[in-house]
């Protein structure tokens, strides 16, 4: 079971699940994955002590995008599948992935130019996409159950990461230069994101 952290807020008490992350970093940072449990990444001596300081002092922001979170999580559609069915359609689109996203990749690759190596189809919780150093592209297969608009927005969001490694104004002159529409697809993946389920 995971620890948790208590936090009284304008006059309510939310208990909070959390885990530490400890590293070499010297910055601390605050993350809330889609379970709405909470990740503090901290320096390694930071104590159990210094990570419910933190809280207090972040404690606005936590509480605002934990219930952000709760309530997205809690209004993800049931589709009424069984675990059997479920297997089974998850496997039908991952399939799909393997053949529909290379060919947007190629599509676009014209385009954005870079040099790429493979293409990988994943099972990835948080990330839509991600682009290596060595040149791998990898996918979420859930982006089969998003607007095709979005789901090229995605690709063209990584190819342009073989030219610009970061979110530098680069990056994103490249992205909107192939996507002019980028912000709004952005912007539909943060709201409906979590609803890309089966």
């Amino acid at each position: 079971m995971s620890p948790s952290i208590t936090i009284n807020y304008q006059g309510a008490t939310y208990t909070l699940p959390y885990a530490i992350i400890r590293s070499k970093r010297k910055t601390y940072a605050i993350s809330i994955k889609e379970d709405a449990s909470i990740i503090f990444r901290v320096p390694l001596h930071t104590s159990e002590r210094q990570v419910a300081q933190l809280a207090e002092e972040k404690k606005h922001w936590l509480i605002k995008h934990y219930l952000e979170i709760c309530a997205k999580k809690n209004s993800r559609p049931v589709s009424g599948l069984s675990a059997v069915q479920k297997s089974a359609l998850e496997k039908r689109y991952k399939e799909a992935a393997r053949s529909y996203i290379p060919a947007r990749v190629a599509y676009y690759h014209s385009l954005t130019g870079g040099i790429y190596h493979r293409i990988c189809i994943r099972d990835q919780k948080t990330r839509w996409g991600s682009c290596s150093g060595k040149g791998t592209l990898s996918f979420n297969w859930r982006l089969m159950l998003a607007p095709p608009a979005i789901l090229d927005y995605v690709v063209v969001h990584e190819l342009c990461h073989l030219t610009h490694m970061n979110h530098s104004p680069a990056f994103w002159q490249a992205v909107e230069s192939v996507y002019p529409d980028y912000r709004n697809a952005r912007k539909w993946l943060k709201e409906h994101g979590a609803e890309l389920v089966l």
